[in-house]
């Protein structure tokens, strides 16, 4: 189970960067960012679901606190880019990318103490 946990956070992680990053180098937000937003999404949700189930306990913690709040923020974030796709407004797909940077940037604290949290196990 934990070899699935990590490989659904890389996945989760490579994908998410890839989504955020590219739309952030084009300059406008494309159906296909929206694909790799959700598909990180669905595997940070798996990883984070088979660590809990290691763990047995959710703990109320800065990893904790900010992994849920990373989850959340995945949710509304592949939400509202789907809206923006949907509506086609230009000045939304253009300014959509910092929305996406700060919405990664919270995402890699849970990531990073979660690993910082294993190595010192």
């Amino acid at each position: 189970m934990l070899a699935a946990a990590i490989v659904s956070m890389i996945s989760a992680l490579t994908l998410y960067s890839i989504g955020v990053w590219s739309e952030k180098i084009a300059g406008w937000l494309k159906p296909w960012h929206v694909g790799l937003f959700i598909a990180g999404l669905v595997f940070d949700t798996t990883g984070t679901t088979l660590m809990g189930e290691i763990a047995g306990k959710f703990e109320i913690n800065l990893h904790g606190l900010t992994g849920l709040a990373a989850i959340l923020l995945m949710l509304g974030h592949a939400a509202w880019a789907g809206f923006v796709i949907w509506k086609q407004r230009d000045e939304l797909r253009a300014s959509f990318h910092r929305l996406s940077l700060f919405v990664w940037a919270i995402w890699l604290v849970p990531f990073l103490s979660g690993m910082i949290m294993a190595m010192g196990r």
